[in-house]
Protein backbone atom coordinates (compact mmCIF):
# COMPACT_ATOMS: atom_id res chain seq x y z
CA UNK A 1 0.00 0.00 0.00
CA UNK A 2 3.05 2.28 0.58
CA UNK A 3 4.27 1.83 -2.83
CA UNK A 4 0.78 2.81 -4.48
CA UNK A 5 0.19 5.69 -2.06
CA UNK A 6 3.92 6.90 -2.91
CA UNK A 7 3.50 6.34 -6.71
CA UNK A 8 0.17 8.03 -6.68
CA UNK A 9 1.80 11.40 -4.90
CA UNK A 10 -0.16 10.79 -1.68
CA UNK A 11 3.05 10.02 0.44
CA UNK A 12 6.44 11.08 0.54
CA UNK A 13 8.35 7.97 2.16
CA UNK A 14 7.41 4.48 3.43
CA UNK A 15 9.33 3.83 6.76
CA UNK A 16 9.72 0.33 7.65
CA UNK A 17 12.27 -1.57 10.66
CA UNK A 18 14.60 -4.21 9.93
CA UNK A 19 15.17 -4.80 6.11
CA UNK A 20 17.24 -7.53 6.19
CA UNK A 21 14.88 -10.64 7.92
CA UNK A 22 13.96 -12.91 4.98
CA UNK A 23 10.57 -14.74 4.45
CA UNK A 24 9.21 -17.44 2.66
CA UNK A 25 6.62 -15.27 1.22
CA UNK A 26 3.81 -17.43 -0.67
CA UNK A 27 0.42 -16.31 -2.84
CA UNK A 28 -2.46 -16.74 -0.56
CA UNK A 29 -4.74 -18.51 -3.62
CA UNK A 30 -2.09 -21.25 -4.39
CA UNK A 31 -2.15 -22.10 -0.27
CA UNK A 32 -5.80 -22.06 -0.54
CA UNK A 33 -5.40 -25.26 -3.31
CA UNK A 34 -3.13 -26.89 -0.85
CA UNK A 35 -5.60 -26.32 2.12
CA UNK A 36 -8.32 -27.75 -0.47
CA UNK A 37 -5.72 -30.71 -1.14
CA UNK A 38 -5.38 -31.36 2.57
CA UNK A 39 -9.09 -31.55 3.10
CA UNK A 40 -8.89 -34.25 0.03
CA UNK A 41 -7.10 -36.85 1.87
CA UNK A 42 -8.48 -39.84 3.37
CA UNK A 43 -6.73 -39.88 6.62
CA UNK A 44 -5.62 -36.39 8.61
CA UNK A 45 -2.21 -35.47 8.30
CA UNK A 46 0.23 -32.58 8.99
CA UNK A 47 1.75 -30.45 6.21
CA UNK A 48 3.65 -27.34 5.59
CA UNK A 49 2.64 -25.33 2.98
CA UNK A 50 5.54 -22.65 1.54
CA UNK A 51 7.54 -22.01 -1.54
CA UNK A 52 10.54 -23.23 0.18
CA UNK A 53 12.34 -19.94 -0.85
CA UNK A 54 13.20 -16.75 0.97
CA UNK A 55 13.25 -13.17 -0.15
CA UNK A 56 14.39 -10.61 2.49
CA UNK A 57 12.18 -7.35 3.03
CA UNK A 58 14.61 -5.33 0.92
CA UNK A 59 14.09 -7.78 -1.86
CA UNK A 60 10.37 -7.16 -1.35
CA UNK A 61 10.79 -3.57 -1.05
CA UNK A 62 13.07 -3.36 -4.53
CA UNK A 63 10.41 -5.57 -6.44
CA UNK A 64 7.72 -3.74 -5.75
CA UNK A 65 9.21 -0.32 -6.22
CA UNK A 66 10.78 -1.37 -9.46
CA UNK A 67 6.72 -2.47 -10.54
CA UNK A 68 5.76 1.34 -10.69
CA UNK A 69 9.80 2.50 -12.12
CA UNK A 70 10.83 3.87 -8.88
CA UNK A 71 14.10 3.51 -6.79
CA UNK A 72 13.32 1.53 -3.42
CA UNK A 73 16.21 3.37 -2.09
CA UNK A 74 14.70 7.07 -2.54
CA UNK A 75 11.83 6.21 -0.73
CA UNK A 76 12.10 3.87 2.11
CA UNK A 77 13.20 5.44 5.27
CA UNK A 78 14.44 3.07 8.19
CA UNK A 79 12.77 3.89 11.17
CA UNK A 80 13.91 2.36 14.94
CA UNK A 81 10.26 2.53 16.39
CA UNK A 82 9.38 -0.71 14.01
CA UNK A 83 12.30 -2.84 15.23
CA UNK A 84 10.93 -6.13 16.39
CA UNK A 85 12.36 -6.84 19.58
CA UNK A 86 12.67 -10.66 18.85
CA UNK A 87 13.30 -10.44 14.85
CA UNK A 88 13.59 -13.92 13.55
CA UNK A 89 16.34 -14.01 10.64
CA UNK A 90 14.68 -16.14 8.58
CA UNK A 91 11.46 -18.00 7.63
CA UNK A 92 11.60 -20.77 5.29
CA UNK A 93 8.98 -23.89 5.35
CA UNK A 94 9.66 -27.41 3.94
CA UNK A 95 7.22 -28.09 1.72
CA UNK A 96 8.42 -31.68 0.62
CA UNK A 97 5.66 -33.47 2.34
CA UNK A 98 2.94 -31.05 0.56
CA UNK A 99 4.57 -31.69 -2.60
CA UNK A 100 5.34 -35.55 -2.28
CA UNK A 101 1.76 -36.76 -0.82
CA UNK A 102 -0.63 -34.16 -2.18
CA UNK A 103 1.37 -33.16 -6.02
CA UNK A 104 1.27 -29.66 -4.81
CA UNK A 105 3.29 -27.02 -5.62
CA UNK A 106 2.63 -22.72 -5.88
CA UNK A 107 2.67 -21.14 -9.10
CA UNK A 108 2.90 -17.75 -8.16
CA UNK A 109 6.79 -16.79 -7.99
CA UNK A 110 7.93 -14.12 -5.84
CA UNK A 111 8.11 -11.66 -8.36
CA UNK A 112 4.41 -12.88 -9.41
CA UNK A 113 3.46 -12.25 -5.71
CA UNK A 114 4.96 -8.67 -5.45
CA UNK A 115 3.78 -7.27 -8.71
CA UNK A 116 0.10 -9.10 -8.08
CA UNK A 117 -0.01 -6.86 -4.55
CA UNK A 118 1.39 -3.63 -6.40
CA UNK A 119 -1.20 -3.58 -8.99
CA UNK A 120 -3.91 -4.70 -6.46
CA UNK A 121 -3.26 -1.86 -4.40
CA UNK A 122 -3.38 0.80 -7.28
CA UNK A 123 -6.65 -0.96 -8.59
CA UNK A 124 -8.06 -0.44 -5.03
CA UNK A 125 -7.29 3.58 -5.12
CA UNK A 126 -8.59 3.59 -8.79
CA UNK A 127 -5.83 5.27 -10.16
CA UNK A 128 -3.47 2.47 -11.41
CA UNK A 129 -1.26 4.15 -14.05
CA UNK A 130 -1.13 1.55 -16.42
CA UNK A 131 -5.13 0.94 -16.52
CA UNK A 132 -7.95 2.85 -18.21
CA UNK A 133 -10.82 3.87 -16.02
Amino acid sequence: MGVAAIKQGREKELRLGNLDPKRDWGYAKDYVEAMWRILQQEKPADYVVATGETHSVREFCEEAFSCVGLDWKDFVKADPKYLRPAEVDILLGDASKARRELGWTPNVTFKQLVRLMVEADLDSAGKHPDRPR
